[in-house]
């Protein structure tokens, strides 16, 4: 059985509890809007293609060479002497190892680059969520969630002021 005072007090307090939820500002941000479209995230898309469009060139032009060479073993393997057809495959085995491996080193520091960059805009934009949050006096803003409704959602406040609007 409840003590009467904890019933009173639960009925003192119920009010109260349910006045300040009511008061709380609670606010969302999209953080994949805000790589999609925010303008420092398009610039440090841009730096990054600038930065690695020369070795996607190096390894498109390598598989390009990888698949004439494979193609051309193909075609003359009927013909060829059996040590000529083993060097030949040897050459190309070689090559498409070599391709794997700069395939591989060009995959791991794109995502490492990428990872610096988007480092930099979530701070840049952490940022700017504080001085929203703070300026129109929000509770807590959150920037991960399964469903937000539109009414909290401050995405296009964010973007806005990212992009200098």
């Amino acid at each position: 059985m409840m003590p009467k005072h904890a019933v009173l007090l639960g009925a003192f307090l119920l009010p109260l509890l349910n006045a300040q939820a009511q008061d709380t500002r609670i606010g969302f941000v999209s953080t994949e809007r805000i790589f999609r479209e925010a303008a420092p995230a398009k610039t440090a898309q841009a730096k990054i293609e600038q930065e690695f469009s020369r070795r996607d060139k190096d390894l498109q032009e390598m598989a390009a060479r990888l698949k004439g060479m494979s193609d051309k073993l193909d075609k003359d393997a009927a013909v060829l002497s059996e040590s000529d057809r083993i060097k030949r495959q040897r050459e190309l085995a070689d090559l498409d190892k070599d391709f794997q491996r700069k395939q591989r080193e060009f995959r791991e520091d794109l995502n490492q680059r990428r990872n610096e960059e988007l480092a930099i805009v979530l701070e840049r934009t952490n940022k700017v969520i504080k001085q929203i949050a703070e300026a129109e006096k929000y509770d807590i803003v959150f920037q991960e969630a399964v469903y937000a409704s539109p009414r909290i959602d401050i995405t296009d406040k964010v973007l806005k002021a990212l992009n200098g609007k």
